[in-house]
């Protein structure tokens, strides 16, 4: 299973954001750190705010940090949320011959059940080391 780059850099701006000391820093800032577009960035904050995962802050001081404990935060869960579809194939569009009789399908759902059990137990505190630490904090 790939996973966008919606998802990924999700992933990203919550492990920056969980890897900042204290205080609050700037979409444009993850934009820049990352090498994506501010209004790319702004989507993908925007789903994390709505969560709750991130808290964001407006004004002139404003910007964003970690809205939880990292530990509450699952892959799994953002998965889910980043991603548009989560259907292993496409069977409507267009409409599959085989739709009816098709076993691909229940096997692909299970493999990606798999992933997602695997993957469950995984926290974004979890993605937290020294050296990803350290690498964030450089400029």
């Amino acid at each position: 299973m790939q996973l966008t780059k919606h998802t990924d850099f999700a992933f990203r701006t919550l492990i920056y954001l969980a890897s900042m000391e204290q205080g609050l820093t700037t979409i444009q800032a993850i934009a820049d750190r990352f090498g994506i577009s501010k209004s790319h960035a702004m989507k993908i904050v925007n789903k994390l705010v709505h969560a709750g995962w991130i808290r964001a802050v407006r004004g002139k001081n404003g910007g964003i940090s970690l809205g939880c404990d990292p530990r509450e935060i699952s892959l799994t869960a953002v998965i889910k949320l980043m991603e548009t579809t989560l259907e292993p194939v496409n069977c409507h569009n267009p409409p599959c011959l085989i739709l009816n009789a098709c076993v691909l399908k229940g096997v692909l759902s299970g493999a990606q059940q798999a992933y997602f059990d695997y993957l469950e137990p995984f926290t974004l505190a979890q993605m937290l080391n020294d050296k990803t630490q350290a690498l964030l904090a450089m400029k």
